[in-house]
Parts: C-alpha cells; sequence; structure tokens
C-alpha cells in the first residue's frame, strides 16, 4: 500500500544484536500510521517521500512489521547489487 513518509530515522534493534538500522514512520492512504524497514545499503529516503509498502515484520526491531518496496515510487534501487537484485530494485549490470 502507498504512504508518505513522516519521518526517517534510525532505530537500534533487540538484544543481543547491535546496528543502527535504517526505518521510517510511513503515514498509508488508508490514514493508518506505521513503521517500516528501509532494507539494503544506503536510501535516498526523507520526509515527503513516497513509498510503497509491503507486509513483512523485522524481528529485531520491535514493532517494525512493514518493509518499504525498493525502486519503486520515490525510493531508488541499491546501488552496486548483483545479487538478490529485484528485491532491491536494482537494474542488471551490463
Amino acid at each position: 500500500r502507498r504512504g508518505v513518509c513522516t519521518r526517517v530515522y534510525t532505530a537500534t534493534p533487540k538484544k543481543p544484536n547491535s546496528a543502527l538500522r535504517k526505518v521510517a514512520r510511513v503515514r498509508l492512504t488508508s490514514g493508518i500510521e506505521v513503521t517500516a524497514y528501509i532494507p539494503g545499503e544506503g536510501h535516498n529516503l526523507q520526509e515527503h517521500s513516497i513509498v510503497l509498502v509491503r507486509g513483512g515484520r523485522v524481528k529485531d526491531l520491535p514493532g517494525v512489521r512493514y518493509k518499504i518496496v525498493r525502486g519503486t515510487l520515490d525510493s531508488s534501487g541499491v546501488d552496486k547489487r548483483r545479487q538478490a537484485r529485484s528485491r532491491y530494485g536494482a537494474k542488471k549490470a551490463q
């Protein structure tokens, strides 16, 4: 479902993991506000970006039950991605 990013920030995972995971607060077209994970290395999302959200939780981030689809609407694909490209919206490298 489509939505607008209201806040893009980093969150820390549960124990025993440690990282700065990129997440976004998204207001969906249905009016619901959800927290969605931004997969892949690097992203171009900021406030007011229009994104496509799919289901699928991130096990070590409490309350994150959705993921942002890379390579659609305002979210770019992952640069220099060679494997599992379709998941990250990366075009085939020539």
